[in-house]
């Protein structure tokens, strides 16, 4: 039985030999690593990303990460493509033909095949006399001692080598095309991510209702227009503008103080200059106002005019926080 130490002692030494793998990559960047980056960039036509094995897994990964960063790209099995899936690659495509070995059967005969149309070729392998490195019209160069794999069998170093000159690939490609977080949000609109950087205050509380009193309204009242609108909170308006608010808390506070509200009203609970901000600000900064404060509500005010309440609970529904 395998101790807790030893389990540990396992873990680190693979992770110590993949950041080793990964680490001498920097030694074999060369010429063909800045030509391969330009001639993606420049292309007219998409990103054509094969392989088989584990490397098509990884390759998968690659094509994921491309068109999530701005570069279209598309995954062709290797295995498939001799069986019509060729057809997928367009006249103006690079692709990129991912293998550790570059002499499995199955990419030695895809070579030809995928060079007869003039599309450039960029193979990444861990065998610079390979037939896929012979044959591609520049080669990164993922060259591994040896995996991790105690019986140095299982793609573990290799594959990630692929997958990081693949991210070499992706990022220095972000970079030419000066690709902002704007972009990227576009490319993720229904993830958390996507939400953090698009979901304006507006788009969250278009739908909640608009509680308001006035300074005189009766405190029975402004408890009905609290409840009634459901965001534990209502703004107190005169001459249209916001001049205070009232929470679930005032009216605790209140009952806590007195038995005899009757002739209380709004601003002798009210609190004055409430936290707010507009209906342009972006979610994720709202929510840091509502942290900074240690509040559950936000008044939105555009240009002095009253637009409703921002809840936590809106944010909270959609994933951002």
């Amino acid at each position: 039985m395998t101790s807790k130490e030893n389990i540990l002692a396992i873990a680190k030494k693979t992770i110590l030999s993949e950041s080793e793998a990964i680490v001498k990559l920097i030694d074999y960047l060369d010429e063909n690593f800045s030509k391969a980056v330009e001639i993606i960039f420049q292309s007219k036509g998409r990103l054509v990303v094969t392989g088989i094995g584990k490397s098509a897994i990884i390759g998968q990964k690659m094509v994921a990460t491309f068109n999530s960063t701005g570069t279209p790209s598309m995954f062709l099995h290797a295995a498939e493509a001799i069986h019509g899936d060729l057809g997928m690659i367009q006249e103006n495509d690079v692709i990129i033909c991912i293998s550790k070995s570059g002499n499995s059967p199955e990419i030695k005969a895809l070579i030809p095949l995928l060079k007869r149309d003039g599309n450039p070729l960029i193979g990444i392998s861990g065998n610079s006399n390979s037939a896929l490195a012979k044959g591609s019209d520049f080669v990164l160069n993922t060259t591994v001692d040896m995996e991790a794999c105690p019986i140095n069998l299982a793609p573990t170093n290799s594959t990630t080598a692929q997958l990081v000159m693949g991210d070499a690939l992706a990022v220095c490609l972000m970079e030419m095309r000066d690709f902002k977080p704007e972009d990227f949000a576009k490319y993720h609109p229904g993830g958390a991510l996507g939400k953090k950087l698009l979901l304006k205050v507006k788009d969250l509380i278009e739908h909640n209702q608009k509680p308001i009193v006035t300074p005189d309204t009766p405190v029975k009242k402004v408890i009905f227009e609290i409840s009634e609108k459901r965001l534990g909170v209502t703004a107190v308006i005169e001459n249209d503008t916001v001049t205070g608010i009232i929470t679930d808390g005032d009216i605790r506070r209140m009952l806590n103080d007195t038995d005899n509200f009757t002739d209380l009203t709004a601003k002798d609970i009210m609190s004055r200059n409430p936290k707010s901000t507009s209906s342009e600000t972006m979610a994720i900064d709202a929510l840091q106002i509502l942290e900074n404060h240690s509040i559950t509500q936000l008044i939105v005010i555009d240009n002095g005019v009253y637009k409703g309440v921002l809840h936590l609970h809106d944010i909270l529904k959609e994933g951002i926080l």
